[in-house]
């Protein structure tokens, strides 16, 4: 069983029906109802099956509920793609408005650790558990700063639960997708070319397989993508 936080659009989209239709049970969990209801109409579409859960992830009484039901209906959890994310608006450090920065913090920091809490038990209790936080490395770019903090503290609390497991079967691992054309990206830069980028679809693919090869604890998805 897998579940993907942040299913219902971009990469979290393209991992959830990737993982169906690979004949894995997926958990789709995301705010926005009309998008998991979308992947839910591809995933039968494919021949997959999906459970739809609308919750935001800094709701801490909803993901000690979710955690609750993984273990009475499956008893563990094998793999765990973390794709949730915020995108702030971009703003100079010295005038970032204080909601963005907070909201930011706490999809992207907080909620990756309270996750880490709910699914770690639920993880070792797997034969071969698996988890990926999608990594993206923005700092030092101006303007970014709310945006790369909350990423680098969700790296953080990533980085030292690795380390804390790395005596037992569950592997945490990080990835780096390439640029992708997905609606995050877009907010941070309106005016690309989309053409140029990686579609979510072929980076889904090569995510998967990657986790399925082992290997590095960091994988590093962002060189082009072939045409």
């Amino acid at each position: 069983m897998v579940l993907v936080t942040g299913a219902s659009r971009g990469l979290g989209y393209a991992l959830a029906l990737a993982e169906a239709a690979r004949g894995a049970h997926v958990v789709a969990l995301a705010r926005t109802v009309g998008g998991l209801e979308e992947l839910d109409d591809a995933v039968k579409a494919a021949g997959g099956a999906a459970t739809l859960t609308p919750l935001d992830v800094t709701d801490d009484d909803g993901l000690a509920r979710l955690g609750a039901a993984i273990h009475q209906r499956w008893g563990r959890l094998d793999r765990w793609l973390h794709c949730a994310v915020h995108a702030p608006p971009c703003a100079p450090a010295s005038h970032a408005d204080a909601k963005d920065v907070d909201r930011a913090m706490a999809v992207n920091a907080r909620a990756t650790q309270r996750l880490i809490r709910v699914l770690d038990p639920l993880l070792r209790a797997a034969p071969a558990g698996a988890a990926a936080l999608m990594d993206d490395r923005t700092e030092g770019r101006p303007f970014f700063a709310p945006y790369a903090a909350s990423k680098a503290a969700a790296r953080a609390w990533w980085a030292a639960w690795a380390l804390e497991t790395s005596k037992s079967p569950l592997r945490v691992r990080l990835a780096l997708p390439p640029p992708m054309a997905t609606a995050t990206r877009a907010r941070f830069f309106p005016g690309e070319d989309r053409e140029r980028l990686a579609r979510p679809a072929e980076v889904a693919g090569r995510l998967l397989a990657a986790l399925a090869q082992g290997g590095d604890a960091e994988i590093d998805l962002r060189e082009r993508l072939a045409a």
